[in-house]
């Protein structure tokens, strides 16, 4: 399989796409907020395959602790919308999809807020081989400019670790 490097113009996800492809690399998600949105942004990439584990959608706190093995102490101590909570998700979802990153998201994308926490408040984590990072935004917007702003926070996480 050939993978062309996207130019300046391509888009965020081409280019997770092809660092990933280039590196011999693999990516999975675990995602709250967005459920599913950032796996299926990648997947709309030709080639994705290649790259794209899969990803857990975890919408349901007690999911995050089945699925994806977020610490049920930590949720029960802080809630979901945690920087904890992401980073265990980036973690379970590299572990579980058996890829070398993995891609966590945990927030509230409104109108209301969730354990105490406001709306626009997310937490994206990715996790690799001797990296973990996490980082908390606050977006502003409707339920889904908040979704579509975290998608985006995440691919530019991403991105900066490949490219």
């Amino acid at each position: 399989m050939t993978s062309e490097v996207p130019g300046p113009a391509a888009t965020t996800e081409a280019a997770v796409v092809a660092a990933l492809v280039r590196r011999g690399e693999t990516v999975a998600t675990a995602e709250s907020l967005t459920a599913g949105l950032v796996c299926a942004t990648l997947t709309g990439v030709p080639g994705a395959s290649a790259a794209v584990r899969g990803g857990l959608i975890v919408y349901a706190t007690d999911l995050k602790a089945t699925l994806a093995g977020v610490d049920p102490d930590l949720l029960a101590a802080h809630g979901a919308v945690h920087p904890e909570v992401a980073a265990q998700l980036a973690e379970g979802a590299r572990e579980r999809c058996r890829a070398n990153w993995g891609v966590g998201l945990t927030g509230v994308a409104g109108p209301d807020p969730q354990d105490g926490v406001a709306p626009g408040t997310v937490h994206v984590a990715l996790a690799g081989a001797g990296l973990r990072t996490t980082r908390t935004l606050e977006f502003s917007g409707v339920r889904a400019e908040v979704r579509a702003a975290s998608v985006a926070a995440a691919l530019d996480l991403l991105r900066e670790h490949l490219v």
